[in-house]
């Protein structure tokens, strides 16, 4: 037995034995890429799925599942390029879908992405999807590049669906051929799964009191993983320089240091921890309160797919300053929703928010014009509803025999 445990099912999920419910099996490489699941997996269940989570084991896979009410089966895979581990990790996923025999498989991240679709594919599954949420082959040269992208071509190769999550990570990789156009798909105007924009929206929050940081300073944020490619060197030059213009200004870090390859570097993170105008917060469970305890924030990334965590500060009322990488760019409308910089730059990160703190007016006008844009295109009931719509447009077409592997089979998607 390869499988490191069994299915876990959630006390009230059942099945009517007088229709056969399709299985849909979502796989990814690392617990904490759970936190992009939310909604999504309760929105398959409820549109009639059986549905079976697949990670690396950890506490965010057993807690996203008992909280989307479905089954969650954990597989150690490794994150970087480990040719043992990975055999290892094919045939255990090789032999779940074997014993599982799922109707349909969606497997993103790029290590879960390979190995799954290419076991999906061995096993004969009738319908899969490779969910492209980035493209960690952008920013790396040499032989690691050549690896990163023969990968991408392999996934989406044994995928009978690449679907894309925003309109610019789809042109790239149609730029770089890690599918054929026709094969790679968006659904409305991309994200993963939409924003609750109930749950996210302006209001009080005491985080400011519970931090310390007080009620009129400003307070510059960022949400997500503390590493280099999100940009933290860079902001970390930047806010020197916004400290020498705004003396009373405050970094709020909301997230954690991620231990991956881009991990920043001890320095660095010593000089993060102990500096008294920048307060770490950590892995946070609910990030909504913190959003509203900003006055902007800032996401310097170098790559993304979409990122939640600006839509999510728009839904907040709270203007953003990101860059023009591939999925960032896509999160923003330019001076109205917030600010387009290019990556790498710490002047243009201090230049950016600095004309932003110095202008309350214009913040309260692009917070008021995010929410109002993140309401009318990402709203997580119709992100969600055009997900489960198209999977089970690709069911009937699997059914009727027209998804074979041939993109041009395929059920058109939004683009």
């Amino acid at each position: 037995m390869f499988v490191s445990e069994a299915p876990r099912f959630v006390t009230g999920l059942q099945v009517r034995s007088t229709q056969r419910v399709p299985h849909i099996v979502v796989g990814i490489t690392h617990p904490q890429t759970c936190l992009t699941l939310t909604g999504r997996l309760r929105a398959l269940r409820e549109a009639g799925f059986r549905v079976t989570l697949v990670s690396s084991p950890g506490e965010l896979l057993d807690r996203t599942a008992a909280r989307e009410g479905v089954e969650s089966i954990a597989i150690p895979i490794q994150r970087e390029i480990a040719p043992i581990a990975d055999i290892v990790s094919l045939v255990r996923l090789w032999w779940l879908l074997l014993r599982l025999r799922p109707d349909m498989t969606e497997f993103s991240t790029p290590k879960a992405g390979l190995l799954g679709t290419l076991a999906a594919m061995l096993v004969g599954v009738p319908t899969r999807i490779y969910m492209l949420r980035g493209l960690k082959v952008e920013g790396t040269t040499g032989f690691k590049r050549r690896i990163l992208l023969l990968a991408e071509r392999v996934a989406s190769a044994c995928a009978q669906v690449v679907l894309c999550n925003s309109r610019s990570m789809r042109a790239e990789a149609m730029a770089l051929g890690v599918a054929p156009a026709a094969k790679l798909n968006l659904l409305g105007d991309g994200s993963s799964n939409g924003v609750d924009v109930e749950r996210f929206s302006p209001g009080p929050s005491n985080v400011r009191d519970r931090l310390g940081l007080p009620r009129e300073a400003p307070v510059v944020g960022f949400v997500g993983r503390l590493t280099c490619d999100k940009g933290l060197p860079e902001l970390m030059e930047a806010f020197d320089t916004i400290l020498k213009a705004e003396p009373e200004a405050h970094l709020l870090l909301v997230g954690w240091f991620d231990a991956a390859e881009d991990a920043l570097c001890p320095g660095l993170r010593t000089r993060i921890e102990n500096h008294p105008r920048i307060h770490c917060t950590g892995f946070v469970t609910d990030t909504a309160p913190y959003y509203r305890a900003m006055d902007l924030m800032v996401l310097p990334t170098w790559r993304e797919g979409f990122p939640n965590v600006v839509l999510e500060a728009a839904a907040s009322c709270i203007p953003v300053v990101t860059t023009i990488s591939t999925g960032s760019r896509d999160s923003v409308v330019p001076e109205v929703t917030g600010l387009l910089i290019p990556p790498g730059y710490p002047e243009a990160i201090s230049e950016a928010v600095l004309k932003l703190l110095h202008n309350p007016a214009r913040r309260r006008r692009m917070g008021e014009a995010a929410r109002a844009w993140v309401v009318e295109h990402y709203a997580n009931e119709r992100v969600l509803g055009l997900i489960t719509a198209y999977y089970k447009s690709l069911l009937a077409s699997a059914a009727q025999g027209k998804l074979v592997g041939s993109s041009r089979a395929l059920v058109p998607a939004q683009r």
